[in-house]
């Protein structure tokens, strides 16, 4: 049923045409990849920091032996060195990962 003055779709054609426009993005593929690149690095460094933070955690409580620490050490080395790898790779600085999130600041510390 129509309402009073004759404002539903039907009597617009094309009106679900220009709605559906509102909603569409308009973005460069490049953009996007960028984009999508740094939030994964971004999750990827995360995370790396938080087994790095544990690994330093357990060092100190000594839980581990000698032959474990310097597993440990040697993979966060090259955790970190492929992490450079990466963002040189897509063009980002580690300063690119830290992402803002408003009143609760940034995402990784800036302690480094």
């Amino acid at each position: 049923m129509s309402r009073p003055g004759g404002d539903d779709a039907a009597d617009r054609p094309g009106r679900d045409t220009v709605r559906s426009d509102r909603w569409r993005l308009n973005t460069d593929p490049e953009a996007v990849e960028r984009d999508l690149s740094r939030l994964v690095l971004t999750l990827v460094e995360l995370v790396r920091q938080l087994v790095e933070r544990q690994c330093i955690r357990r060092m100190g409580e000594g839980d581990l032996t000698e032959e474990q620490v310097e597993t440990l050490g040697l993979t966060l080395m090259r955790l970190e060195e492929a992490m450079t790898e990466l963002c040189e790779r897509f063009g980002l600085s580690p300063a690119d990962l830290n992402l803002d999130l408003g009143p609760l600041g940034t995402l990784l510390p800036t302690d480094r």
